[in-house]
């Protein structure tokens, strides 16, 4: 009998065609930024201080269309928060971008600015028309005075003045003043436009004000500050000054809504909501809060707390009243 050999079964391993994976190409470089959009470059022109700064230091060509264009500088106003920081060397680099261009200057409530800083920034700007400095305690009437004859000498035509707030002012350096601008500005005469309050008006920036100076006597106390006539036909009518109810807001109050004298009994019946004055003929017309009858004035609408009731509400005072209650009971 004969034996078939054994046959090798030889395995054989099919290899399949491997796809080769493409390796993926490494990111492109990044571009260099590029420079700023030209519509940021147009609207420079309609920033403000803060926002001014703030650009300067984004890149270097916004920074060089900041510092290197006069015109953005022609119109400066610093008003707080940046207010508290400016100095007589800051101001005095802020106003030389202008390159002797400055227009109009507006200072609010900057107390570390002194006299003659002020006289050195209108010395390089003898073109200056505006001039707002109300608040900053650091300037006194002498100063002013000094920067006003600098101006004259000058043939400078300084047109308007804000002083409200301003250090030891009195009626001789205000008369000092008017006369200079009067003689550099004929039409800048200020006799005879009456200034009506409201609260705007002792805003330091109203721009309702045409008047070439801001501040005047009071007829009462003869402090230089704002003089207010009264919104009354009747009072405006009297010929005599020592009862005639034009003066500042200490001596003569306000009403926040006509702008009108109070009367001592007005005060006494026409009782606020808040802590401005109202008269008695606005104080009928006007909401009241329906727990205690006493309005708020427009300037404080904001503070209306709303009932469900249609047309209803109740002051801050009542609602804290009533919130103290609450918790009182919820203790028993």
């Amino acid at each position: 009998m004969s034996r078939h050999p054994v046959s090798e079964v030889t395995t054989h391993h099919t290899m399949l065609p491997t796809t080769a994976t493409a390796s993926t190409p490494p990111p492109p470089p990044a571009e260099p930024p590029g420079e700023p959009h030209a519509a940021l470059f147009l609207a420079l022109g309609y920033m403000r201080l803060p926002e001014l700064l703030a650009c300067w230091r984004v890149c270097r060509l916004l920074g060089e269309a900041v510092a290197g264009d006069p015109l953005l500088w022609r119109r400066l106003a610093v008003e707080p928060p940046l207010s508290g920081r400016v100095t007589d060397q800051v101001l005095l680099k802020l106003t030389a971008r202008a390159e002797g261009t400055l227009r109009s200057l507006r200072l609010f409530g900057c107390l570390h600015v002194s006299d003659a800083g002020l006289l050195r920034v209108v010395e390089h700007n003898p073109r200056v028309t505006e001039i707002y400095v109300p608040g900053c305690k650091g300037l006194t009437g002498d100063g002013v005075v000094n920067i006003v004859q600098l101006l004259h000498e000058h043939k400078g035509n300084i047109s308007r003045l804000r002083l409200d707030g301003i250090s030891r002012m009195s009626k001789h350096h205000l008369d000092i003043i008017m006369s200079l601008m009067c003689k550099g500005n004929p039409q800048g005469q200020q006799d005879g436009i009456p200034l009506f309050y409201n609260h705007r008006a002792r805003e330091a920036l109203n721009t309702n004000d045409e008047r070439p100076i801001d501040v005047d006597v009071c007829s009462v106390c003869a402090n230089i500050r704002l003089v207010f006539d009264c919104t009354r036909d009747d009072c405006r009518k009297v010929r005599d000054s020592l009862w005639r109810c034009r003066g500042c807001y200490f001596c003569f109050p306000r009403c926040e809504k006509c702008g009108g004298c109070i009367s001592p009994e007005d005060l006494v019946e026409a009782d606020l909501a808040c802590s401005d004055l109202m008269c008695l003929d606005c104080w009928l017309t006007v909401p009241k809060c329906s727990t205690c009858n006493r309005p708020y004035c427009e300037r404080h609408e904001n503070l209306m707390v709303s009932l469900s009731m249609a047309g209803q509400f109740s002051c801050q005072r009542c609602k804290e009243l009533d919130a103290s209650h609450e918790d009182q009971e919820d203790d028993y």
